[in-house]
């Protein structure tokens, strides 16, 4: 088969790697993708590996590249994806990326600071400006000529002075001006009136400019003050409060010819800054331009190297010391593109002596591996998350590419819902390479794109199996014309007018000739969604389908069964396990199917009434009985019936005893030729063969496997349970799993009747309640009212009947595929195959 139904051959092989080309060939094969590297130094410390120093300097390297990407960041500039996957650099590249990094951080450093320092400077000289202009108002008020001279206005905030303290006003008066934040005005206000006594005059006013916080970074409009006060003491503690509230104090220049030069100079300094500091913003734009330039493709070169000397110290070093030994998992297949990779290795480090590749001999169970598409990721996701397979087991993923989405399809049969659900889907599945969908954030949206597929599989078999229910939003169609005649029924009755005022509900005898001309032609006859006992037919109808399609969806599960015994060269399974499974699925639930059957094609209309019941006599016919009001469906039933019974009872011990007997004899028999691993045998080696390149290694065996593994055997059912009470209580346990499990489990498939019928009856009871009102109105004003009710029944519709009930018939089908399917032959106890690759989803 292929590996899609069953996971590819893996083997275990070592890489012979020369010192001087082993960092080449890890980088090729990094960049196929083809192999596993398992460590064999488990026991030494990531420190000391001999590869550290090389590691610490790509990680040092990776703390540049983050400090440049915050720099790009603070700047307004995301940095790109790498426009192309860039190989590992070679030692000299990795030198001149590490310099050229280090180079371009330190001028951003620079720059950055000297920016800083500018910009703090500027806005110093900025503010310094303003609290001179500001001041100027209020110390150089000139009076018009020839008028006489104004008498002081008193403020509240200044003190009422008595007539001795007169000649302290022709003291000399000192200014002290600068910036605070407006948060803290009206508290420095206060202090200052209380420390000083009010032997002060204290002026408020914002700047005509909001400024940027040098703290926060926020711009903010600051507040401008002038204080006046008489004496040096009072000034000191004027300045000392101004530093507690971390006030930005500027000298006060006396006169008013002081203050224009210094306004003058002050705009001529803040003028060359701006030049000095245009100039500083294009030299560091060109920094930022040449670090996004080269930043993304640094990135992937030194993570790439870091990986590849991370998988070097996981190598091994021979008894020479002179090659590089690591052991890899390896598709069988892809050996020779393995060799391939390190012969172009080698010959890119320029060696002489060719690497190469050897298969090894193991008893360890091998990692799975199957290759999946964007069709098949879906479905074998679905598989992995109940559980990886094992190595070499059956694959029930492509299986369930039909079984899953016709399923869910049965829970969730409408033409409509389904429609919905598979225009939404082809609109991904059409629209699946753009980079808008694919990079979306939304962890919910990105689950739905991934399923796609599904989802889109999914709508078309309810589009179906909604045809097969005719049902669309729960209204059914009329595609054929009914099998049902009233006319015919109206003309052999006698319905009259008065008998038609009396009897609003009329009944139709298909035994009359003429009123059912025979099924209709695909699916259920509309006529059906009319009458008062659909739900009735629909009932019967469903669960017994519901019941037929369990047992043939458990009974294939078993007979993939065989597949296993077959591959893995256990024949007595299927003599001792499959034969008696299904003698017991077929004899008991196979014989009900057959009852159904049997029912549905010798019972017609006329003698329905007297067919019998299919339940009370399957309970009879575990009890052994009969009954005589329930007539036979057929002659000879009971002896029939009580033959299957005992058949079935009868295979139950042989699935109890038969393996672990089996194992009993043959352990009991003398052993003779090699050692087996499932279906590996490993000779021994020859005389005079070639001693194991590595120390301590034993031939034939994995360089980390110890004697321990070698005596235990391998991970095949045949070699886990040495012990005769470990398999008999193993079997034991799975003969009573599946005997009860094939009750429960059919009893189980009954959710499909279940959770089709609740879809059915939410379905229509959304349109009886609000669509079917905005057709009451005939009017104008029906209309109009039939717009919002169309919009609640569409939204109602997507949140309800397509999210809510998806979601829940997908989760029922997807416990019936684990539980009730994947139970019967699939054991899933296996490790994915991790290979070491360049992956460049990683680099984003």
């Amino acid at each position: 088969m292929g590996s899609l139904f069953r996971s590819e051959e893996v083997c275990l092989a070592q890489l012979f790697l020369q010192s001087a080309s082993a960092y080449s060939c890890i980088s090729e094969l990094g960049e196929r993708g083809l192999l596993e590297f398992r460590d064999l130094n488990p026991s030494v410390s990531r420190f000391q590996r001999r590869f550290v120093g090389e590691v610490r300097r790509c990680e040092e390297m990776e703390k540049t590249f983050t400090f440049l990407q915050q720099e790009l960041r603070a700047a307004g500039r995301v940095p790109g994806p790498c426009p192309e996957s860039p190989r590992a650099p070679a030692a000299r590249e990795a030198l001149r990326v590490q310099e050229q990094s280090e180079q371009l951080a330190q001028e951003l450093r620079e720059v950055s600071r000297n920016r800083a320092s500018l910009r703090d400077s500027l806005r110093d000289l900025r503010q310094y400006l303003h609290v001179l202009r500001e001041g100027q108002r209020f110390t150089s008020l000139p009076a018009p000529l020839g008028s006489p001279p104004r008498p002081r206005a008193l403020s509240e905030r200044e003190p009422i002075l008595d007539p001795s303290l007169h000649q302290h006003l022709e003291r000399k008066i000192n200014f002290v001006a600068g910036v605070i934040h407006p948060w803290r005005v009206t508290a420095f206000e206060r202090l200052l009136w209380r420390a000083c006594r009010g032997y002060l005059v204290a002026s408020f006013v914002e700047m005509p400019e909001p400024m940027e916080d040098p703290v926060t970074g926020e711009s903010i409009t600051w507040v401008i003050f002038l204080i006046s006060h008489w004496g040096e003491q009072i000034g000191q503690k004027i300045r000392k409060i101004s530093d507690c509230f971390h006030c930005q104090v500027y000298p006060y220049p006396e006169s008013e010819a002081s203050r224009t030069d210094t306004i003058t100079k002050l705009h001529g300094q803040i003028q060359e800054l701006s030049v000095t500091l245009e100039e500083t913003e294009k030299y560091l734009a060109e920094v930022l331009d040449k670090v996004a330039l080269a930043l993304p493709t640094w990135r992937v070169q030194v993570q790439k190297m870091k990986a590849i000397y991370l998988v070097l110290n996981q190598c091994s070093f021979d008894v020479t010391k002179k090659c590089l030994i690591a052991e890899v998992w390896c598709p069988v297949q892809d050996l020779t593109q393995v060799q391939d990779a390190l012969r172009q290795g080698s010959y890119q480090s320029g060696s002489s002596v060719e690497c190469f590749v050897q298969r090894v001999p193991t008893l360890e169970s091998p990692p799975t591996l199957i290759r999946t598409n964007k069709f098949t990721a879906g479905f074998q996701s679905i598989v992995d998350a109940y559980g990886v397979a094992s190595y070499q087991e059956v694959n029930p993923a492509p299986y369930a590419i039909i079984t899953f989405p016709f399923i869910f399809a049965i829970m969730f049969g409408d033409v409509g819902h389904g429609l919905l659900m598979f225009l939404f889907a082809l609109w991904m599945v059409l629209y699946e390479d753009s980079p808008r969908l694919r990079q979306g954030t939304n962890e919910i949206w990105l689950t739905f794109f991934e399923g796609r597929y599904l989802i889109l599989l999914m709508g078309a078999f309810s589009i179906y199996t909604g045809f097969i229910y005719n049902e669309c939003f729960s209204k059914a169609t009329v595609i054929f014309p009914s099998a049902w005649s009233v006319a015919t029924m109206a003309n052999h009755s006698s319905w009259s007018s008065a008998y038609l005022a009396t009897h609003r509900l009329l009944t139709l005898d298909p035994n009359v000739t003429g009123v059912f001309r025979g099924p209709y032609p695909f699916g259920i006859d509309p006529i059906w969604s009319l009458a008062t006992n659909h739900l009735n037919f629909l009932n019967s109808f469903k669960m017994k389908m519901s019941v037929v399609l369990g047992i043939v969806h458990m009974g294939f599960g078993v007979v993939l069964g065989i597949f296993n015994h077959v591959h893995f060269k256990q024949r007595h399974r299927l003599v001792l396990e499959f034969l008696p499974e299904m003698i017991f699925l077929l004899a008991l639930f196979g014989y009900l199917v057959v009852l159904i059957f049997y029912k549905w094609i010798k019972f017609s209309a006329a003698d329905s009434r007297v067919a019998p019941s299919i339940l009370i006599h399957f309970i009879d016919m575990f009890l052994f009985t009969s009954n005589a009001e329930n007539l036979p469906l057929y002659p000879g039933q009971v002896p029939v019936q009580t033959a299957l019974v005992v058949l079935a009872l009868a295979s139950v011990p042989v699935l109890l005893l038969g393996t672990p007997l089996y194992q009993w004899c043959r352990q009991r028999a003398p052993r003779t030729g090699c050692l087996t691993a499932g279906s590996v045998l490993v000779q021994p080696l020859a005389t005079g063969e070639q001693e194991p390149l590595l120390e301590g290694q034993e031939a034939g065996n994995s360089v980390n496997a110890t004697m321990e593994d070698v005596e235990r055997g391998g991970h095949s059912p045949d070699a886990k349970h040495s012990d005769f009470a470990e398999i008999f209580m193993h079997q034991a346990i799975h003969t009573i799993e599946y005997c009860l499990g094939c009750v429960s489990n059919t009893a189980s498939y009954l959710r499909l009747w279940a959770l089709s019928l609740a879809h059915a009856q939410l379905s229509e009871v959304l349109w009886t309640m609000v669509m079917r009102n905005g057709f009451v109105g005939l009017s104008y004003v029906g209309g109009v009212v039939l717009v919002p009710i169309f919009a609640a029944f569409a939204v109602l519709t997507v949140a309800i009947l397509l999210v809510m009930e998806g979601l829940s018939a997908f989760l029922h089908a997807l416990r019936l595929h684990w539980v009730e399917f994947q139970n019967k032959f699939y054991v899933g106890a296996g490790y994915k195959l991790c290979p070491f690759a360049f992956a460049p989803d990683t680099w984003d």
